[in-house]
């Protein structure tokens, strides 16, 4: 499957009836143990890494109809570094069932959400979105699924389609259409 496939947001004809999920990890954020987790800041890479991020999201096909975000600063500002980057930035919700989530909270505050939508961004956390998206991605080309097994890195995107849409949000059911990592 190709990042034109017939889903909304895509910039393609006519919309199918699967969905679209873009995880986002938060950028690279200062070490641990000088604040509290909740509020850790982004390391100056870390602030680039997120702009940079927002470019790469304006030059690809992905439009996002809505973005959940983790409310802990990092992510916050990882969000926010991306949106001037986006010609038609969408409309944000800070979900405070995002920070630090496992895979299974993901899914159910993605599921609350995500109803009629079909493309929809997630800026969260590691273990639980690298767990998600791993875990997600039963399809996809092999290349980038041995990249997504080996790592989740900050201020990279993960691109699933759900053919069976929000329903689809089971392990095994997503299909890998891109990782963005920065390093491209």
């Amino acid at each position: 499957m190709s990042p034109e496939t017939d889903l909304p947001g895509t910039g393609s004809a006519g919309a199918g009836p699967g969905a679209r999920l873009l995880l986002v990890r938060h950028a690279k954020a200062e070490p641990k143990g000088r604040t509290e987790d909740f509020d850790r800041k982004l390391s100056p890479r870390g602030r680039a890494d997120a702009a940079e991020t927002g470019r790469w999201l304006e030059r690809s096909p992905y439009r996002p109809e809505l973005v959940l975000c983790s409310p802990a600063r990092r992510a916050r500002k990882t969000w926010r570094l991306v949106e001037p980057e986006l010609t038609d930035p969408p409309p944000t919700v800070y979900d405070e069932r995002l920070y630090n989530a496992a895979p299974n909270e993901l899914v159910t505050t993605l599921a609350d959400h995500g109803a009629g939508l079909g493309v929809l961004a997630l800026v969260g956390h590691n273990p639980g979105l690298h767990q998600l998206a791993a875990g997600l991605c039963g399809q996809g080309p092999p290349e980038l699924l041995e990249r997504l097994r080996a790592g989740f890195p900050t201020a990279g995107v993960v691109v699933v389609d759900l053919a069976g849409g929000w329903d689809g949000l089971a392990p095994g059911r997503g299909t890998l259409v891109d990782f963005w990592t920065g390093t491209e």
